[in-house]
């Protein structure tokens, strides 16, 4: 089961780095840098397309396709075909050693099925044009292998889980759900380009009530920058996006800040509660300079580095903690109740 171990760290980690690189060629504007799928105009690489996409860029030299841009929309494609051959690969492992605690091949399964329906999202990513509703299910869908993964790695180290109340255990279910929706308002925002749609902090507009469109904002079948009647979006409606997003983050952040809080109180899971606050104040202020600095591709990048870190972060504490029912404490003991959790050895 070593190789097992590995392949599913290996794998962990590419995940990482093909989530912030996808985030990186889509804010590079890179997104259709390659119009067509698997290949770049029909050809293996931009080196062998080389002749077309030189005359592509010479015919539109703003256009969304040059020699750089196909680069790196490519080898955001090799690194996520090589991330599939491995997921593949853990998965006949866990199947081939399924009696063993340390596998689950039920779940590497369902992480193969993902990976398939990401292919096929990153495809239609490209076919259909950039349509915000498929690039934003595209980026929650390498959250989803990201989280898997972290959950497999997990469950093959043995990591130890213990009891906790249901009140603690509940509100970290709930912090992980608050964290799938914030996340989602994030990509909803970026991939309609309506990270800027706010430039001043913490006001939008000068006022902490912008005026907005909601209703043309989150209407999900549409074009890239277009109505669902065909209009262009207007600036109210990018503001409507931007500005759900920024109440996101109070709501969600000051939950998951509360969360690690109670967490870091805990001696059992203290590390996990103070790495929780400490990815949750770095989040927020990577989101604070990208609006303040005009989002620099770097910061912007890191955005989507840190989400994928409380992604993986909330797993790790979900999979920790596990329920117990406790009786109800008398007066006497009520407060020593509270203040200690009962440990529990083995594995998950």
């Amino acid at each position: 089961m070593r190789l097992y171990g590995r392949l599913i760290v290996l794998a962990l980690a590419l995940t990482a780095v093909v989530v912030v690189f996808g985030a990186y060629v889509r804010l590079a504007d890179a997104g259709l840098g390659c119009p067509d799928w698997p290949g770049c105009y029909g050809k293996l690489s931009p080196h062998h397309a080389a002749d077309v996409i030189l005359d592509a860029h010479a015919a539109d030299p703003h256009g969304p396709v040059s020699l750089p841009k196909a680069w790196k929309e490519m080898i955001h494609r090799y690194l996520a075909a090589s991330l599939g051959l491995l997921i593949i690969g853990i998965a006949v492992l866990a199947w081939r050693h399924r009696a063993r605690s340390e596998s689950a091949p039920l779940v590497a399964s369902l992480l193969v099925g993902v990976v398939i329906f990401q292919g096929l999202l990153g495809k239609w990513t490209v076919t259909l044009l950039l349509k915000p509703a498929i690039v934003s299910a595209h980026l929650l869908g390498g959250l989803t292998t990201l989280a898997l993964l972290t959950w497999l790695a997990l469950r093959a180290a043995g990591v130890r889980r213990e009891c906790v109340s249901r009140r603690l255990l509940w509100a970290a279910r709930a912090g992980l759900v608050l964290l799938v929706a914030q996340i989602a308002l994030g990509g909803w925002t970026s991939t309609n380009y309506a990270a800027l749609a706010c430039t001043d902090f913490p006001a939008c507009h000068g006022s902490l009530w912008p005026v907005a469109d909601y209703a043309n904002a989150f209407h999900v079948v549409r074009e890239l920058g277009m109505t669902a009647d065909g209009e262009l979006l207007s600036l109210a409606a990018l503001t409507a996006i931007h500005w759900s997003h920024r109440m996101g983050a109070v709501i969600a952040g000051g939950f998951l800040l509360v969360l690690g809080w109670a967490l870091a109180r805990r001696m059992p899971s203290a590390g996990a509660g103070v790495a929780l606050i400490a990815a949750v104040l770095l989040q927020i202020g990577l989101g604070i300079a990208n609006v303040v600095l005009s989002l620099p591709l770097p910061l912007a990048a890191a955005h989507n580095a840190g989400a994928a870190l409380l992604v993986g972060l909330m797993v790790w504490i979900n999979y920790r903690l596990s329920a117990r029912a406790f009786p109800a404490p008398s007066s006497a003991t009520a407060g020593l109740g509270r203040r200690r959790a009962v440990p529990v050895s083995g594995r998950a």
